[in-house]
This record gives structure tokens, sequence and C-alpha cells, in this order.
């Protein structure tokens, strides 16, 4: 909804609440033309009702205030006399057009004194709930979220099973732009995969201030801006899906460039304004590596380097029918190899690794053909140095390019990338045959522009051009794990309205495959997420302090019993 619709709305609410209660105004000793007034007509029946003036700000923020209305509306028909159990079901489903019926043919006595305190249990519990809900909404929505790690596209900066806090208030908290929503989850219910959300009414754009810009190297959440699924990892993303912004799919990267900057990428590694981008020591990108080795290179060699994404490659000879069959679906190519061995690789993507060996079959490990795995440059360095490793190459993909990589037209590949310039507000390009694909999706999608293209002839909203002036800044977002990410390289740039938030602290994290109490990363626990030097681990420290409440909360009980 633009602007003039949402004005338009607000004022066909006013003029509904107005007739509704204009009476019960009266009744409370005010006039009728305060139901009238905007905003100051809640100010006046927060009075009448005997609860706190704040409470008409929780009536005009996004979400809140669908949990607001109706306990104004039950309050409202409390204090006219109006306390049954079938008076609340009636205000509740009947969306507070119940109070109508109150105003025009009930005998009208306003209660100023009433007993503002629950007469039974259940609604006291209902009541805490309801106010519970309200905070943690208040909290999840403008301060901070949480948020799990669910890909492997930040391993080793951030690992698949930490549990972040993520902030909205270091780049400014976005206000809802979806209206009808439930609290505190995202695009689907939980357990239902059903949509949790109304697509219609939108609120425009808007952030709050913010504490500061987003820089780079910042790790970032955002949504993701071509999402097409209906909740996070559904198996098939279907056409056609159109998601409101703030409910598309959440995705965390590392901004590697910002508005205004000219940004390439050489041999995998990224140039920013022609210089290659220095990543802080926190940061530790993974590049897939080829590793040979004559006699052979063992799991256990791999996970020393800290990788957790490897795949051995073997050449085996089933020794029956059953075992080809079992080992079929693994093999890497149609074709056996002259001697009547097959290829197939172990590790991730791959064969399990103790398929081999519970199914009988002749692994030599002489005819091992190599070893692939994601290594940062430190580990890669480090592996060279092992006696056993004849060579190690990184992967750089020199293709002639790829249909897949943003803008889709086979130019570049994930390893050699651009030049491109990250779209900034307010500045103008100029635009041409060679480019546009790189502008389309911004021009017609993210800033809503009628675009037709006709050979070398553009229009924008009707009007020929060579040139465009974009209405937000952009960023450029990519996984450490070079090549395992899917980001911008893939689906282009982020638009400033799809930002989230910055996560911050990790106050859990939880590998699956790790054993018993090992199962939680402890030294990843209550770690912060930027900062100088290696993560540290302030567990220790929330333990010391959580001790001394309760020694300190059990003496002064005692000495408060002792005086007695």
């Amino acid at each position: 909804m633009t602007l003039y619709l949402w004005f338009v709305f607000f004022l066909a609410v006013q003029i509904i609440h107005f007739l509704g209660t204009w009476k019960l105004y009266q009744a409370a000793g005010r006039k009728s033309w305060e139901a009238a007034v905007p905003v100051y007509n809640s100010i006046v029946l927060m009075k009448i009702i005997s609860r706190p003036t704040w409470w008409t700000l929780l009536l005009f923020i996004p979400i809140i205030n669908l949990i607001m209305f109706p306990v104004v509306w039950v309050e409202t028909l409390r204090t006219f006399g109006k306390k049954s159990t079938l008076d609340t079901i009636l205000g509740i489903f009947t969306f507070g057009f119940y109070i109508y019926y109150v105003n025009y043919t009930q005998k009208l006595e306003h209660n100023a004194n009433r007993k503002l305190t629950s007469e039974n249990k259940t609604a006291d519990t209902v009541n805490s709930l309801l106010f519970a809900i309200i905070v943690a909404t208040l909290v999840h929505t403008y301060v901070i979220q949480p948020f799990t790690i669910p890909t492997s596209s930040l391993e080793k900066s951030l690992l698949i099973g930490d549990f972040l806090f993520v902030s909205k208030v270091n780049y400014g908290p976005r206000v809802p732009m979806t209206t009808v929503a439930l609290p505190m989850v995202h695009d689907s219910i939980p357990l239902t995969k059903k949509k949790s959300y109304l697509s219609w009414p939108q609120l425009p754009y808007f952030r709050l201030p913010a504490l500061e810009q987003i820089k780079r190297n910042d790790i970032v959440v955002f949504n993701w801006p071509v999402d097409t699924v209906h909740y996070f990892f559904e198996p098939k993303g279907r056409p056609g899906v159109i998601k409101p912004i703030d409910k598309k799919s959440n995705y965390v990267k590392r901004c590697v460039g910002i508005p205004g900057d000219n940004l390439s990428i050489k041999n995998g590694l990224v140039y920013i304004n022609g210089k290659e981008l220095i990543l802080p020591e926190r940061a530790k990108p993974q590049y897939e590596h080829t590793i040979y080795a004559a006699k052979g290179v063992s799991n256990e060699l791999l996970k020393s380097t800290g990788s957790t994404e490897f795949a051995r490659t073997y050449i085996i000879k089933p020794n029956s029918d059953a075992q080809l069959e079992a080992v079929r679906p693994y093999i890497m190519s149609a074709n056996h190899n002259p001697d009547n061995s097959y290829t197939v690789q172990t590790g991730f993507n791959g064969i399990p690794a103790d398929v081999i060996t519970k199914s009988g079959l002749y692994a030599q490990e002489q005819y091992l053909a190599q070893a692939n795995a994601n290594l940062t440059l430190k580990a890669a360095a480090e592996l060279r140095k092992n006696s056993t490793i004849d060579s190690i190459v990184r992967y750089i993909d020199k293709g002639k390019g790829d249909v897949l990589i943003f803008p889709h037209n086979g130019k570049w590949t994930m390893d050699e990338y651009g030049p491109i310039s990250i779209p900034k507000a307010g500045e103008t390009v100029q635009l041409n045959s060679n480019n546009i694909t790189l502008y389309e999706r911004i021009i017609k999608v993210y800033e809503g522009n009628k675009l037709e293209i006709n050979g070398n002839e553009i229009k924008i909203n009707d009007q020929v051009t060579n040139s465009y002036t974009f209405k937000q800044d952009y960023y450029w977002m990519m996984g450490d794990n070079r090549h395992h990410s899917e980001d911008s390289r893939y689906w282009g740039f982020v638009p400033g309205d799809h930002i989230v938030g910055k996560p911050v602290f990790i106050w859990m994290s939880w590998d699956t495959n790790g054993k018993g109490i090992n199962k939680i990363r402890w030294d990843r626990v209550f770690t912060t997420v930027d900062g100088e030097g290696q993560p540290q681990s302030y567990f220790k420290y929330f333990l010391i302090v959580l001790a001394l409440y309760f020694v300190g909360e059990f003496f002064w009980k005692k000495r408060k019993e002792n005086k007695a």
C-alpha cells in the first residue's frame, strides 16, 4: 500500500472507532467529538478504561497492535459492565464490533473505579502471557533476534549449529512491512510449514536510526533477495512465489562490498577498488583443494587440518554382482575402468567411508586417485609440509563463463568475476546493452519501475533513457566458504531494505557429529562474533557471576530471616 492508501485506511479506522464509541465517551464524562480525533481519541480512551497512557504507543506499533487491539476491546467492554466470558468472546471474535451493539443498545454505566486485577487465576495467567508476548515481540522485532546458522557458507568463521543473537539496533531497526503476522515467527508456522502472515496490507519501508553503517567485512543477516521458497530449506522453490521483503528467508553472509565500491574477483580473491580485500583475523575463508599423494590421504590427516568437507577418490574392484549393485549409486563415471575396476568417492557427497569395508569391497590404496578438501590457505600451506603429500592445488574456476553466475549471461565464473560497480543511493549510472543485465532486477523489482528493452533502446516508465539514478544502497554479500556458498555471485546485489541486522553474540554452538557433552562446542559458547584476535568464550565468567548471584541471594534471605 502507498502512503496515500495508508492515510485513507487510517482515516477509515478513525471513523469506524468514532461511530462505535462516541456514546461510551459521553457516558464516561467526555465529549463525543473526542472519539473522532486521531491519536488523541486513544489517549482519552486509555483514561476511560483506567489504563496507562503509554498503551497508546503500542496501538501504533505493527504486529504489537494486533495483540493490543483485542486487549483494548475487552478492557472497554469490562469498563462498561460487560465482564462475562460471552462478552469477552463476542468482543474478540467480532473484531471489536460487539462494542457497536453495546454503544447503541445497552444502558451505559461507566465504572471508573473497577478492579483492574483479574478475578480468577485463568484470567490472570492469560494477562501475564499477553504481557510477556508483547514484551518479547518488541525485543524480537526492534532490538535483538535469535538466529541459527543453517548452512556451511561461512564455515570456520561461523559453524553449522551456532546459535546467535542478531542485533537490530546496530544497522537500525526496520519497522515491519508485513502488518498482519504471527509474533516471533518468520515465514511459516512451526511444524506446519503453513504461511504465518498475510501479504496484504503492507507498510512502506522505514528504518529507525542506526548506531553504525554496514562496513566491509561485517557479517550481516539479510532477507534473501530472490527468495521463491515458502519456507527455509523447502526442497524446491516454486516459480512465481512473491514474498514480502521482511518475510523472505533469512541469510547470513559477509559483506565484502559496500555502496560505491568497485568489485572484482581474480583467482578466487576479492578485490575492492583495485586492491585485494584484507579480511579480519577471525575470518577463515576456505577454498576447494585437490590433494595428490601416492600413498593416500587418510581421513585423520584431513580432519587434523580442520577440514569438515572432504572426499577421497578410490579405485575399487567388486567381487560380485551384489557388491557392484551396492556401490553403483556412488560410481563417478558410467563406464568401468579397463581392468574391471570402478572409481568411487568417499566423504561428503560420496559413498560413506565404511561402506567399502562393510560390503567387503576391495579398496586398493595404491589406486587412490586423489582427495578433494575444503581448506583455508593456511591449512593448505601446513599440509604441504607433510612428507606424505605430493602436491596440493587450489581449485580456481577459469572456465569461459557460467550461466548460473549473476547476471546469468555466461560471462564470468565464481572465481573470475567483474569488475562491477555496487550501486549507491542517489548515484546515476549510464545504461547500455552491455550493463543493463546487471541493473535490470534493481530497476524492475527492487525499485518498482517499468522496464522495457528493445535492442539498444531502453525505456523506464515508458520514457526512453540512457541513465538511471538509484533510490537506495546495495551491498555485495559472500560466504567465507568460497566454493560452497550461494551468495551475491549467484543472485547479485542485496538492497538496503533487505538488511535485518548484525550478529553480535554466539550463546550456544551445537555439533551434531559430537558425542555426549562434546556435542556442545564449549569453546564457542558465549563468544562474540566481531572483535580483534581469536574468539574468546565468556561462558566461565557467566557461570561465576551466576554462582555469585545465587550465593548472594541465599545470604540475603538468611539475613532477612534472622532480622525477622
